[in-house]
């Protein structure tokens, strides 16, 4: 009988292939995320500043006109005074802003205007139209625009009536619109690379298109729109970005991890299958030679040896130097086989002599929780890459990993150290807390506790800070060091504690000191991770 068919020895190179590339997608799908909402956000703020420049030019034309009126009303219409007023802001040059103003009798609108500054108005074409527009602007209190896009000469119109004046006078101003409705903001750093339209409404119709610095409305690409409020209409301003406006390398940032990811991934694949065919090279070995016992002890050793390799790529190679302090880490298998666990330390080094220190431990073992550990590993590295704080980090990994979707949840502690300052902050997500040594004496740092990762999208966190003094030193770790079966949580601390204060000597030796001490008392068990900072001046 043909024995069972023996599964291929390209899975495990598969796998991680599988898990370098699900790795890879996800740290892509973030960064996009990340560059496509941020400039989104800086596309709103312009448009508001935007909208800010526009809304400021409604006093510069209600104020003459308004001024006009009044005088008119109080002079029974003086056609002299009328001109002498409006003057200054008829033309062309600073302060300009009308290219004709008239002014109406509104008991004999028939008769056209009776007097008019700067070019003839475009309205007074149209008597029909005039009176129509006037009698609206009577009944009134706000600055009536209308557009008169489709004349010759397209402009707009503004028709200001004072409150209780009906049956006396309106000042009537015009705007030359640019030809072919093209023009430019002002050079400005500001809203360089952007492209815009305006349009009178509420809405983006191509007639009522107003002014453009494109030869072919509407927009193209990612846009943007505003409403701007203007006498009794509003402005429609609709803006978008030609480039990015956060700068290149946020846009071109999720290519070089998928091209960089690929890469590893391969290589990971590589590796695993040159383990695979050692493995299989050892079983054909053993079989000539009947050591059965020797061989099974043989591949055990070499698959434990694949899963601590694996383990051992997802963490750090070095920590970072920072004069001023020393860091050491340290990761301990436990006994649980082959599977590689979900324990891992991280120290990322952040600008003004600040250092993250990571702890965390995802549930579970096997490909799964190595998949989420290194999702969550280098989303805390693009996070704090874009100076997220620690508990906007951990909110933004709460609606990144869901224990629905992938089986794991986990613990995470930030430690951010200001070197300088002696300054900790200590922010948990369901993690436990890390050991200050002060002056001879330890003292766990307490800290609000939130969610572990996984349970609830959108969890806040908060963060507590403590002072060090010179020669001050840190340990966190992940439960593997004081966890053991049948025993209080409270006297594997205490334990840890205790063995800390005891022991003098560099930091590195303290770390390998607390790992063998304390897992010979509880024997072999889960996964330990230790990551310790030491002050040295």
């Amino acid at each position: 009988m043909r024995g069972p068919p023996r599964r291929s020895p390209l899975w495990l190179p598969a796998a991680a292939f599988a898990v370098g590339l699900a790795v890879t997608v996800a740290l892509v799908l973030v960064s996009h995320s990340q560059y496509t909402s941020n400039e989104k956000r800086l596309l709103k703020l312009r448009v508001r500043d935007a909208a800010a420049l526009v809304a400021a030019t409604l006093p510069t034309i209600q104020t003459p006109l308004a001024l006009a009126a009044e005088q008119a009303n109080a002079t029974n219409g003086n056609a002299e005074k009328f001109r002498r007023l409006i003057a200054p802001y008829v033309g062309t040059g600073r302060g300009r802003v009308l290219a004709s103003v008239s002014l109406w009798r509104l008991s004999a609108l028939e008769r056209g205007p009776v007097a008019v500054e700067g070019a003839a108005p475009e309205l007074a074409m149209s008597p029909s139209t005039a009176a129509s527009f006037l009698k609206q602007a009577a009944a009134s209190p706000e600055l009536n625009v209308m557009g008169l896009l489709t004349a010759p000469n397209p402009r707009v119109g503004y028709a200001y009536v004072p409150t209780g004046s009906a049956g006396m006078f309106a000042a009537y101003g015009e705007t030359q619109l640019p030809p072919n409705r093209r023009s430019r903001f002002q050079s400005s750093g500001q809203f360089a690379g952007l492209d815009y339209a305006i349009y009178l409404g509420s809405g983006e119709n191509p007639r009522n298109l107003l002014v453009t610095n494109v030869a072919h409305p509407p927009l193209r690409g990612e846009t943007y729109a505003a409403v701007i409020p203007f006498g009794n209409t509003a402005h429609t301003l609709v803006m978008s970005s030609r480039e990015p406006l956060a700068g290149a390398l946020p846009r071109d940032l999720p290519w070089i991890i998928l091209v960089s990811g690929i890469v590893l991934a391969a290589l990971a694949a590589l590796a695993t299958l040159r383990l695979v065919q050692r493995r299989r090279d050892a079983e054909r070995l053993a079989a000539r030679l009947e050591v059965s016992a020797a061989q099974n002890r043989r591949l055990y050793a070499e698959q434990r040896a694949v899963a601590q390799t694996l383990q051992h790529a997802l963490l750090p190679d070095r920590l970072p130097q920072v004069p001023g302090v020393e860091t050491s880490a340290r990761y301990e298998a436990g006994e649980h086989g082959v599977e590689i666990g979900g324990d891992w330390y991280d120290v990322i080094d952040l600008e003004d002599r600040r250092l993250l220190l990571v702890v965390g431990d995802v549930s579970g073992r096997g490909l799964r929780a190595a998949t989420t550990m290194a999702l969550l590993r280098y989303a805390i590295h693009a996070y704090a890459a874009q100076r997220d704080d620690p508990p906007e980090i951990l909110t933004k990994l709460s609606r990144l990993a869901s224990v629905a979707d992938t089986g794991q949840l986990a613990t995470i502690l930030f430690a951010l150290v200001d070197v300088d300052r002696r300054e900790i902050s200590v922010t948990s997500a369901g993690h436990l807390p890390p050991l200050l040594i002060r002056d001879g004496d330890g003292q766990y740092v307490e800290s609000q506790i939130g969610l572990p990762i996984g349970v609830e999208a959108g969890t806040t966190y908060v963060s507590t800070t403590v002072s060090a003094t010179p020669t001050s030193t840190l340990v966190a770790f992940t439960d593997g060091l004081v966890e053991h079966r049948g025993e209080d949580l409270d006297e594997g601390l205490a334990r840890l504690r205790q063995a800390a204060v005891a022991r003098e000597g560099p930091l590195s030796e303290l770390l390998v000191s607390l790992v063998a001490e304390l897992r010979q008392e509880g024997g072999a068990g889960d996964d330990i991770a230790i990551v310790g900072l030491r002050w040295t001046s």
